[in-house]
């Protein structure tokens, strides 16, 4: 006895080494998400260690068995914690309840988690093409491409009857059409890389082809339609037979797509069938005006209880209606933002059709529109846009990089000045981490995962990157920018850019109520079943959950101390070396600091969180830039570990991580009152800054360099092979001025030296042969340069005639 009361007494001296220690051990548990047994075994442990009294330690042994017993946990706490979630939670609607439940989900699932599977992430298979998808790539979209002139498009306001018609022929139109139907049963990547390549382009093409491969007949019928429904329409929608629209948006009813008005009343015919009478308003809808076959979203209603089921409203239900059908009234047209390609309204006023032809699923598929919906636009948002864009901005990385070189002022290239490269470094890095999404997002698609959170941030964040990209295009042009006309290239993308910021749902809801808002429950791995759980009245489900959470609260709070306190120097770097591991542990510090900041949210505001949308706008942020960078990581293995990479990797990841800390920043300084402090930690502690001028410096130099570097970051689009074409003399240009300016480099190193008197270049050249500082090929060589230059900075003009005509 006397020998245990001097052990005691010796640890009751160090009591402040071992608290300290204690908390380590804690810290630690928590890090690794020791399971409640194991805190229980080192509580009570280090409890008797420090001497308390045996009473307080067989209490705190009692307390954790409460905890630890699964019966006894439900009965005395689980029970009552679950009565007063329901007095709190709010309900779920059906139609929220639906887009929740559509699609899975996937990587953001481990960003969410404060403990991603960084190796799991980067195990995704990356898309690959068939050779079968390569050859139409190289074939009729080359030749489609090559009948295309965006400018004539924009100018004539129509596409070219010979190329809607090779858009026929080769089904352009059924792309995601099994192959069994006719079509051409493509995987999402070979649908996004005709996209993007189309769009670098002709835009409105681009636009022409998307639409019917994404939301739309061809996909609802391929999923759910009877088999009489898609032996009688894939065929002919593959072979562009029958023109498809799909009619969603309303005057009432936009990116709250759940509000729809247009209704449809089902009735018994004389012939004692069943039939609906359809009225609808609808606008924005691309290819309207020229469809033949109209997919239309209405609230379908049976005041008889013709089906059986309680009558009254079913809800929302998609239908397919031949626009040639007594009552449709098509033909009119909007004007978006001058482009050309077909968006219209339509309005159908007491259109009758069978009801188990129509609805798409037959009968059955009564009130199941909302999932159709949802489930596809899950995939859809996450092929063609991204596409779009990320042909997009490869397109304006060499379009800029071209002229940057070729434009002159000085004596320099533009493209040399600091304040120019600047632009061209975001423009250049964009392309790059837009590409790195686009390609990480089709790995989920091609594996028939549809995670809808992660297509909602694929949507938002190339729509709005290359938003930036198009406006810093027409700095760094400046007056070629704005001089519309064939030889400028980047009007027509900057005019048209809004339109994809705008389509399916636009960003401001994307970014606030989708990305987070559904994140928040559906990524999250125990808010949802907690919710689901609450409404079902499932209190084994509930106690799972519940403590779940609570654990998983625990542990992503010691991991955020550790790894931020840290800075993520102990955290694995999953293979990476270098920089690039560097910013592997950065990823972790920040998934755990988002996972437990997003359960605090949830925690005080609850409810009421969804009606914090600065908030959760900065929240989406995080996860949409944790989603990026792990995707610009995924991109860099898959291309090899490439050294010569590393300023894009790094200007990529550094804007990543500068716009989290940002957020971070916001979250900390708008958030309730004891969290405002952490602003000031976490400006102390910065997770990162934005890329640095030596970075910019090499980006911009890299994109301007004539290498298989470059024709590898915008490998994917158009290049024209005719002498006529803007971009191609352009691209002869470049070349031609980055081979004379080794042989300039040689004569103003003779001016220097005093060989040569100080003059312009292309003075020189005649002294500089005589002199035999350049031979007579290198005097060709610039002297064709300076022309080709010459010429491809000129800007277009227009008789007054030509200038008042369109067309």
């Amino acid at each position: 006895m006397e020998f245990l009361n001097q052990y005691h007494g010796f640890f009751s001296e160090q009591c402040g080494s071992l608290i300290a220690g204690f908390i380590l051990l804690l810290l630690l548990l928590g890090y690794v998400g020791a399971p409640l047994f194991i805190w229980a075994v080192a509580v009570v442990g280090v409890a008797f260690v420090l001497g308390f009294p045996l009473p307080v330690i067989a209490v705190v042994a009692v307390l954790f068995a409460v905890f630890i017993i699964v019966p006894i946990r439900k009965a005395i706490l689980s029970s009552v914690i679950m009565k007063v979630m329901k007095g709190i939670l709010p309900a779920i609607s059906d139609t929220e309840r639906t887009a929740l439940e559509a699609g899975v989900v996937w990587g953001e699932g481990e960003l969410f988690s404060g403990k991603p599977n960084v190796k799991k992430l980067m195990d995704e298979p990356y898309p690959q093409l068939t050779d079968e998808e390569r050859n139409f790539i190289n074939g009729p979209v080359e030749k489609a491409c090559e009948m295309l002139s965006d400018w004539e498009v924009w100018r004539t306001r129509k596409i070219p009857k010979p190329v809607f018609d090779l858009l026929k022929k080769e089904k352009f139109f059924g792309m995601i059409i099994p192959k069994e139907y006719g079509g051409l049963g493509f995987s999402a990547y070979a649908h996004s890389e005709v996209i993007a390549k189309m769009s670098s382009r002709c835009v409105t093409a681009g636009i022409t082809v998307m639409v019917p491969n994404s939301l739309g007949p061809g996909e609802l019928l391929t999923h759910y339609g009877t088999q009489a429904q898609k032996d009688k329409y894939l065929k002919r929608l593959a072979e562009g037979d029958e023109l498809p629209c799909f009619g969603l948006t309303e005057p009432g009813a936009g990116s709250d797509a759940g509000s729809l008005t247009s209704s449809g009343v089902l009735f018994k015919g004389e012939d004692g069938k069943i039939y609906i009478k359809l009225n609808w308003k609808k606008r924005w809808i691309t290819l309207a005006a020229i469809s033949t076959v109209i997919g239309l979203a209405f609230r379908l209603k049976d005041p008889e209880n013709l089906l059986g089921t309680g009558g009254g409203d079913l809800g929302i239900t998609c239908a397919l209606i031949p626009a040639d059908t007594k009552g449709v009234d098509i033909g009119r047209r909007h004007d978006p933002m001058g482009s050309p390609f077909y968006n219209c309204p339509t309005e159908g006023h007491d259109v009758v059709v069978n009801a188990e032809d129509a609805i798409i699923g037959g009968l059955e598929g009564a009130g199941g529109g909302w999932q159709m919906l949802m489930e596809s636009l899950g995939a859809g948002r996450g092929i063609s846009l991204p596409g779009q864009c990320a042909g997009g901005a490869k397109f304006a990385a060499r379009v800029v990089s071209n002229h940057a070189t070729c434009r002159k002022q000085f004596g320099l290239s533009i493209g040399k000045f600091e304040g120019v490269e600047e632009p061209i470094a975001r423009i250049a890095g964009g392309a790059y981490f837009l590409e790195a999404m686009r390609m990480y997002t089709l790995s989920a698609l091609d594996q028939g995962i549809k995670p809808a959170v992660v297509t909602a941030i694929a949507k938002y964040n190339a729509t709005e990157t290359f938003r930036s990209i198009v406006n810093d295009s027409m700095d760094v042009l400046g007056g070629a920018g704005i001089s519309m006309g064939p030889k400028n290239l980047m009007s027509i993308p900057y005019i048209m850019a809004p339109i994809g910021v705008t389509v399916e749902g636009a960003n401001i809801l994307t970014r606030t109520l989708m990305i987070f808002g559904q994140g928040a429950l559906r990524a999250h791995p125990y808010a949802f079943k907690e919710v689901d759980a609450v409404e079902k009245n499932d209190l084994s489900a509930f106690d799972k959950a519940f403590w779940g959470h609570i654990g998983h609260i625990v542990s992503n709070l010691c991991r955020s101390i550790v790894l931020s306190v840290t800075r993520g120097y102990f955290s694995s770097r999953s293979g990476f070396s270098g920089k690039a591991g560097r910013y592997v542990q950065k990823l972790r510090w920040t998934s755990a600091s988002f996972a437990i900041m997003s359960d605090m949210a949830m925690g005080v505001l609850g409810g009421s969180l969804k009606f914090k949308e600065k908030l959760t706008g900065r929240y989406a942020d995080i996860l949409s830039y944790m989603y990026i960078a792990t995707a610009v990581l995924r991109k860099y293995k898959a291309d090899g570990y490439k050294k010569e990479d590393l300023p894009f990797v790094e200007y990529s990841l550094d804007h990543c991580f500068s716009e989290i800390q940002e957020a971070f920043d916001g979250i900390f300084g708008n958030f309730i009152a004891p969290f405002k402090p952490l602003r000031i930690w976490s400006k102390l502690n910065l997770l990162a800054s934005p890329p640095s001028d030596k970075v910019q410096h090499k980006l911009s130099k890299l994109i301007q360099t004539d290498s298989e570097q470059r024709d590898r970051i915008t490998n994917g689009i158009y290049f024209p092979s005719s002498e006529s074409d803007a971009l191609f003399c352009q691209e002869r240009a470049f070349k031609l001025v980055k081979k004379a300016e080794a042989i300039e480099k040689k004569i103003k190193v003779a001016v220097k030296s005093k060989l040569l008197p100080k003059k312009r270049v292309k003075d020189l050249l005649d002294l500089a042969l005589e002199k035999n500082v350049i031979t007579k090929a290198e005097k060709e060589v610039v002297a064709e340069s300076e022309k080709c230059r010459w010429d491809v900075i000129q800007v277009d003009d227009f008789t007054e005639d030509e200038f008042t005509s369109r067309s």
